[in-house]
């Protein structure tokens, strides 16, 4: 959906979670528009210009600065029986 600029109101994306804990999947260009690249912990990670976002603190640090633009974080969620793969990615550098 967009507002009357034009603008998207929702950014959809994916929870990746494991038996242990989740992650959020966004691009690291968005982290970087909304000025909170520097914010981020290194317990997320990343994967090319993936950066999976723990769901504690990161993620909300996330939502927080979308839901300051107006925009609300909608994701689905896609789950793995034991460890994900996300734990073997490189953990996340701003």
């Amino acid at each position: 959906m967009m507002n009357a600029l034009g603008i998207p109101t929702t950014y959809i994306t994916t929870l990746h979670t494991d038996s242990g804990h989740g992650w959020l999947a966004v691009s690291r260009g968005m982290l970087t528009e909304l000025g909170i690249a520097s914010m981020i912990t290194n317990c997320s990670y990343q994967k090319g210009s993936t950066v999976y976002l723990e769901e504690d603190i990161d993620a909300v640090i996330f939502t927080k600065a979308m839901k300051k633009r107006g925009v609300e974080v909608s994701y689905s969620t896609s789950n793995v029986d034991g460890d994900s793969p996300i734990r073997g990615y490189d953990r996340y550098q701003a």
